[in-house]
C-alpha cells in the first residue's frame, strides 16, 4: 500500500538534500503531486495478474497467438529512472486464449512497480504460464534504459532486448523462428 505522508515527506527531504528551497512557489505542491504520481507508476504492487488473465475462452485451435508492439514504462529499482519500451508476447493455447486486451493488463501490472528488464520479462512469461495454462509462451521486451541514456555511460537510443521461453518454446527452437519471423525486421 502506497503511504503518501511518507512519499510527501521523503520528497520534502530530497528537495532540501539537493540544495532546493522546498517553501518557494514552484515546489509547494511538489511532494503532493509526487505522492500522487506514485500512486499511478507503483500501482502494480496492488494487482494481481491473475484477475486479467483468468478470464478465457475455449477455441479448438492451438496455433500460436502473437500480440506485438505493446508499449510499457517501468521504472528501474536500481536507480529509480524510467524504462521503457515495446513488450512482445506470443503463447500456444490448450484449449483457451485471453483477450487481447488482457495481455497488456498483465504487461502493465509488471511494468508498475520498481523493475528490473529481465524480471519483468520473466514474470510476464510466468503468469502466462500459470493462470492461461498454454502449451507454451515466449516473451520479449525491447527497452531503452534511462540510467543509462541520461547518466552515467550516456548512450541514448542503446535498446536492452530480454526474452524468456516457457513450455513448448524451450523445447522446439521452430516455434521461436518462427515468432522472430512474424515480427518486424527492425526487431
Amino acid at each position: 500500500m502506497i503511504d503518501q505522508k511518507k512519499i510527501e515527506e521523503a520528497v520534502r527531504l530530497f528537495l532540501e538534500g539537493i540544495g532546493e528551497d522546498v517553501s518557494r512557489e514552484g515546489l509547494k505542491e511538489t511532494p503532493g503531486r509526487i505522492a500522487r504520481m506514485c500512486e499511478e507508476l507503483y500501482g502494480g504492487m496492488e494487482e494481481d495478474a491473475s484477475v486479467h488473465l483468468s478470464k478465457t475462452f475455449s477455441v479448438d485451435s492451438s496455433e500460436m497467438v502473437i500480440e506485438k508492439d505493446i508499449t510499457f514504462y517501468s521504472t528501474c529499482e536500481h536507480h529509480i529512472l524510467p524504462f521503457y519500451g515495446k513488450v512482445h508476447i506470443a503463447y500456444i493455447p490448450d484449449r483457451n486464449v485471453v483477450g487481447l486486451s488482457k495481455l497488456a493488463r498483465t504487461v502493465e501490472v509488471f511494468a508498475r512497480r520498481l523493475q528490473l528488464q529481465e524480471q519483468l520479462t520473466g514474470q510476464i512469461a510466468d503468469a502466462l504460464m500459470e493462470f492461461m495454462q498454454p502449451k507454451g509462451a515466449l516473451v520479449m521486451i525491447e527497452a531503452e534504459h534511462m540510467c543509462m541514456t541520461m547518466r552515467g555511460i550516456k548512450k541514448p537510443g542503446s535498446r536492452t532486448i530480454t526474452l524468456a521461453r516457457r513450455g513448448v518454446f524451450e523445447s522446439d527452437p521452430a516455434l521461436e523462428e518462427r515468432f522472430f519471423r512474424m515480427l518486424p525486421a527492425e526487431h
